[in-house]
Formats: structure tokens, sequence, C-alpha cells
């Protein structure tokens, strides 16, 4: 059994297990405070650069622990400090060491908007993400089926949280813009076996149209692939172990948004 169904099975049987009302929860998340505007922030710091979505990640199924004792609210706020356009936040307990109050605590002490990076297999799953203090939300091609992504990605729509839909391949891709998807990140990393492949990003571009925003996820380790995805046509990039690892984060940032101390820098970012 792989990695993704492995973490699906989990998923499926704790919202089989779950009693709350959907509509309950709908009309709560109908209430919470108006969202911050993921896409449009995206957009906005992509005028300028490319803009920079940093992900507070403790751990991962493959790497083990990153940062197992970290701070979310000291992190999100360093994050934003440097320049960060959004937060990603994992909330996934079992697999990745997160929690919701990562990101109810990340999304307090920030002004940027806020993606719950989880594997959202149910519609409570959009209400919950709204009601603790998200912008976004991630829908994974490869976790759902057609009706359930179209599903979740108007859900999600309705609820002012903007759907990050992930793809691996052209067929995901495909499958995305069928259903209308106007925010697709393009992880490079294998979901079946963790396996980073840092030319799959560069590989789909093309088949991006224009009125999408691209991002970037997984396999980014420094400068040189940020402006390499910048250049092919990417808007975002969705960086988490290289910044949490890092000792000098506002520096990575700037070497990744391709500024160093308002100007320009040439370096490697290595």
């Amino acid at each position: 059994m792989t990695y993704l169904q492995k973490i699906l099975d989990s998923h499926r049987l704790k919202a089989k297990n779950d009693n709350r009302s959907f509509e309950m929860l709908y009309e709560k998340a109908s209430e919470s405070v108006s969202t911050r505007g993921f896409k449009n922030a995206l957009t906005m710091h992509s005028r300028e650069g490319i803009a920079v979505i940093a992900e507070i990640k403790r751990r991962s199924p493959s790497k083990g622990n990153l940062f197992a004792d970290l701070d979310p609210g000291v992190l999100a706020a360093e994050y934003e400090s440097g320049g960060a356009a959004a937060i990603s936040v994992l909330t996934d307990k079992e697999n990745f060491g997160g929690s919701d109050e990562d990101l109810i605590e990340a999304s307090k002490v920030i002004k940027i908007p806020v993606l719950r990076k989880d594997f959202t297999v149910d519609q409570r799953d959009i209400c919950d993400a709204r009601i603790m203090g998200a912008d976004a939300v991630l829908l994974i091609v490869s976790a759902l089926d057609r009706a359930e992504l179209k599903d979740f990605l108007e859900l999600s729509i309705e609820l002012d949280l903007d759907p990050l839909v992930e793809v691996h391949d052209e067929k995901e891709l495909d499958e995305a813009l069928s259903v209308g998807a106007k925010l697709i990140g393009v992880n490079q990393r294998d979901l079946k076996t963790f396996d980073v492949d840092p030319l799959k990003a560069a590989d789909l571009i093309s088949k991006i149209p224009e009125d999408v925003t691209a991002v970037a996820e997984s396999g980014i380790d420094g400068g040189n692939s940020a402006r390499n995805l910048m250049r092919v046509g990417y808007s975002a990039l969705l960086v988490g172990e290289l910044l949490v690892k890092s000792n000098d984060r506002m520096k990575t940032l700037s070497e990744l948004t391709n500024k160093f101390d308002g100007k320009m820098t040439n370096d490697t970012g290595e």
C-alpha cells in the first residue's frame, strides 16, 4: 500500500466516524470573519518577482522530524516579515505532526493569508478550514474522484476559500481544468513514493492556461530553482523543508523571491 493510500484511508475512516452535522458546520463557517484573499495575494506578489507560500511543517513521512518543537505563531510572523506572500500550515497530525491549533495560532498573528494543507476528503474538512481561520484549502486530484473534486471546489468558493488544486501529471491537470480550477499547484513530489522529480513543474507549465495561477510545489532547493520556475511561467512557489530547516529564513526568503536588501540578486541561493 502506498503512502498516499494509507493516509487517505486514515482520513476517510476519521470522516466516517465523525458525527458532526455538516449543516451546523456550514452555518458556523459562513459566519466566520472575512478571508484575506489567498489567490489575490499571490497575484500581487508575483508582479515584483515570484510569490512564496512559506510552509509551517513539523515533520514528513519520508524525512522524519524537521522542526518538531516549532512555535507556529513565531514562525508565521518570521515568514511574514521575510516577505512571504502567504503561509501554508500542515494540520495532519499522524503523518506530519501538525494540528488545527497550529493553523489557528499562525492565522491569528499575521495579516497575510493562510492555506490549510491537509488531505481533504469530506465537506466538513472545508468547513473546518474556514472556521479555524484559513483563507485557502488544498484539494488533491489524486485523492478525490471527479464528483468530489467538483463539489469540494464549489463548496470552497461558496465559503469564500480559494481552492488550491494539486496535480502531479497531465491527466490530473486536465481533470483540474475540467472542473474550473483557477489556482493549480504542480507537486513535484510523487505522493505514492515521496520521490521528487525537479523537472515535473517545468514540463507541465505549457499545459496550464494563462488565466490560471500556477504554483510549483516541492523540490525547490534555493534561488536557482526559484528563478528557473519563475522564468518558465510560475507565479508562486510552495516551500516547506528548505525554509523550516534554514538557519537564516529571512535570507532564504529573499533568495527565493529574487530580492536581497532591496536589490535583485544573482547568487545561486544554494
